[in-house]
This record gives C-alpha cells, sequence and structure tokens, in this order.
C-alpha cells in the first residue's frame, strides 16, 4: 500500500475527504492528490500524520499499527473545526450539548 493510498484510507475512516484533510492541514488546492506521482516533505507528511492522529512511520508504511500517535490529542469540545466521534461515528449535536452540559456541572 503506498504512503497516498494510507493517507486516503485513514482520512475516509476518519470521516474526511482528502479535499476536507488538504484544507485542514492548509495546504494549497490537491496538494495530497499529487502524491500519487511525487514524493512529499517530511514535514507535509508530519503536518497530515498531525491531523489524522498516526504516526508518521504509519503513513511511511513502516508499521502496519494505525493507532494514534503516542502524544495525546487536546481539542476544545466548544471548537466546531473538529468532527467528535464515537466509534467512529461522529457525535449528533444534541448528544454534543449533553455531553458540554455534564461537563460544565449540569450548568448551561
Amino acid at each position: 500500500m503506498t504512503m497516498f493510498d494510507r493517507v486516503k484510507e485513514i482520512s475516509k475512516k476518519r470521516g474526511l475527504t482528502l479535499a476536507q484533510l488538504n484544507e485542514k492541514v492548509g495546504f494549497k488546492h490537491n496538494v495530497i492528490y499529487s502524491w500519487k506521482t511525487k514524493t512529499p516533505s517530511v514535514d507535509k507528511v508530519k503536518a497530515v500524520a498531525d491531523v489524522l492522529n498516526v504516526s508518521v512511520d504509519y503513513l511511511l508504511g513502516k508499521t502496519d499499527d494505525n493507532s494514534t500517535s503516542m502524544k495525546p490529542k487536546q481539542v476544545d469540545i466548544t471548537d466546531d473545526d473538529y468532527i467528535m466521534t464515537y466509534q467512529g461515528k461522529p457525535i449528533p449535536p444534541e448528544d454534543m450539548e449533553y455531553i458540554k452540559r455534564i461537563l460544565n456541572g449540569g450548568k448551561d
């Protein structure tokens, strides 16, 4: 499996199209698609790995373990730029509101 294939596969599992991932990482138009034929810089691979929360080694094919990278991912629950998921499925907005109330001690 190529690096492009790995990026495409893990993006799909994370609920992102390659275009969305490209935008989220902050790349110019279709940079990730160009990886089908070009080798990206290490910085670009690292940026994609960070957004997908996988190791660079996984994307490079050095390991088949696509578990999250060693550093914990911290996200502000009020940040709408992130898609929160549970068991690989997006959390519905009404459930997110319920979770926020619980985390705030039941206060609105």
